[in-house]
């Protein structure tokens, strides 16, 4: 699911730690699904989470944040756009 409002992107994210490779795709509803080396602890998901879709949408790691879900699998994640 992407959501825009003007300034921000909203989108969805299923997470799967601890895979091979990091990576980040979206799935045919909309929601995108990003695997991650990173173990779910202390938040190394998390931050790897977040510069994989810095660089998935060519913005720095400072335009992007974890608006919900921090703790769970499926997150809301804003990227700003301006």
């Amino acid at each position: 699911m992407t959501k825009g409002t003007g300034t921000a992107t909203v989108i969805q994210v299923k997470v799967k730690p601890n895979a091979r490779v990091s990576q980040i795709e979206e799935a045919a509803d909309g929601v995108w699904l990003a695997q991650l080396k990173s173990q779910p602890i202390d938040g190394k998901a998390n931050e790897e989470l977040i510069a994989l879709v810095a660089k998935r949408f060519g913005r720095p790691k400072s335009a992007v944040s974890i608006k919900s879900g921090a703790s769970g699998r499926i997150k809301r994640v804003c990227i700003q756009t301006a």
